[in-house]
């Protein structure tokens, strides 16, 4: 039997639901792996529980992100269904898609990621200097040091200059995790602005950037990015670029915080530290649920019809915290064979920046152990400061004491 659910409301199943989702998740898998939500913003939307579901969800066609051909742009974004910041392969489908992807990996290797190692863990020990000089020995770990280290990497990758990075980092917040609509219009408005700008700059003096590369770059058949698609593609780098770790940084220090015997066993033997990033991204990763898709049509999944035209979450949070995937899922454990998470997505659409981000991952917290023996939490859990939204997982500070 085909059932058409009734709204739950979030917020009503718990007022904490921003703080710790994972209850709720929980409570709703057993139910079944398709429900009809209104999420804490007020906004109705259909969301996907539980690993098989999810990694179905990202991988069925039905479940478009052509919401700029397909859909109607104002359900889930305050901007033009045309704006060239949304130009980008996070926006779309094959063909699309496949091309869009093709140029920019084409510059987005893993040699060239590896050859960022050196300026990362230079980056990382100025960070960590400044700290150090700190008197008061005390401060937030986020702003502090899980922010400036992915921004100033994918700043200096893509060629945007020092002076303009506190500025991105206002534009992307909203864009990711909006304060208000109009706040996140705003944003929408400057940075294709001010990308434009710096791409005009780049053609007629091209530097050892990405940015550079992309404008540069043809295939083998002519093909180059149009000039919406280069602010786009500049957009979702940048945004993906750092967002992913800083909150990867916050999430996995605060659940180390959480658990002393686990943090000991990994300052006592930093050959878990690949392991515990694992672990990390699947007990509570940087990404909460999927950017939505688009229904294009009628949907059944598990005896529910997610109706064409709907906003659709695939829950990645609760996918790697899925009792039918991962044994005793709640309990944070480095030793645990943690793969098969999804935490940088499933299919198509999976993390083109995954390999910078657990790069990054590993120099900065090797490093931060090791600068910083006696690092601790300085805030009980009550008095941390949430992203709002469902996209975003993260705080917004995380006191600290070294």
């Amino acid at each position: 039997m085909v059932l058409r659910p009734a709204i739950v409301d979030l917020l009503e199943l718990s007022p904490d639901f921003t703080r710790d989702p994972y209850p709720v998740y929980a409570a709703l898998r057993e139910k079944g792996p398709v429900h009809h939500v209104r999420t804490p913003d007020g906004e109705e939307m259909w969301l996907v529980v539980g690993h098989d579901a999810c990694r179905t969800a990202f991988t069925d066609p039905r479940l478009s992100r052509d919401w700029r051909g397909s859909g109607d742009m104002g359900q889930i974004i305050n901007a033009d269904q045309d704006h060239p910041a949304l130009a980008h392969m996070l926006m779309s489908d094959p063909p699309d898609h496949t091309r869009l992807r093709r140029l920019v990996a084409r510059e987005f290797t893993p040699r060239r990621i590896e050859a960022l190692a050196p300026r990362i863990q230079q980056v990382t020990d100025e960070l960590l200097d400044a700290m150090e000089a700190d008197e008061e020995r005390r401060g937030d770990l986020v702003n502090a040091f899980a922010f400036p280290l992915p921004m100033t990497v994918i700043c200096e990758l893509l060629g945007v200059p020092e002076l303009d990075r506190e500025a991105f980092r206002k534009w992307s917040s909203e864009m990711v995790a909006r304060t208000s609509p109009e706040a996140e219009a705003e944003a929408y408005a400057q940075m294709p602005r001010y990308l434009t700008g710096l791409i005009d700059a780049k053609r007629a003096a091209p530097g050892d950037d990405l940015l550079s590369a992309m404008i540069h770059t043809v295939d083998e058949g002519g093909d180059r990015l149009s000039p919406s698609e280069l602010i786009g593609m500049s957009v979702l780098l940048l945004i993906a670029g750092h967002e992913t770790t800083v909150n990867m940084i916050g999430n996995g220090m605060r659940a180390l915080f959480a658990h002393p015997d686990q943090l000991a066993d990994l300052r006592a033997d930093l050959g878990l530290l690949d392991g515990a990033i694992e672990e990390m991204l699947r007990y509570d990763g940087p990404v909460e649920t999927c950017t939505e898709r688009l229904a294009l049509e009628d949907v059944e999944m598990g005896g529910v019809v997610i109706p064409a035209g709907s906003a659709v979450l695939i829950a990645m949070a609760d996918a790697d915290r899925d009792p039918a995937r991962f044994e005793d899922p709640n309990r944070f454990d480095i030793r645990r064979d943690a793969r098969g998470h999804i935490a940088f997505g499933h299919g198509l659409h999976y993390c083109l920046g995954a390999p910078l981000a657990r790069m990054e991952g590993r120099i900065a917290l090797r490093s931060l152990l090791e600068r910083f023996p006696g690092l601790s939490a300085d805030a009980d859990e009550s008095e941390l400061s949430w992203m709002p939204g469902m996209l975003i997982r993260g705080v917004r500070e995380l006191p600290v004491r070294w």
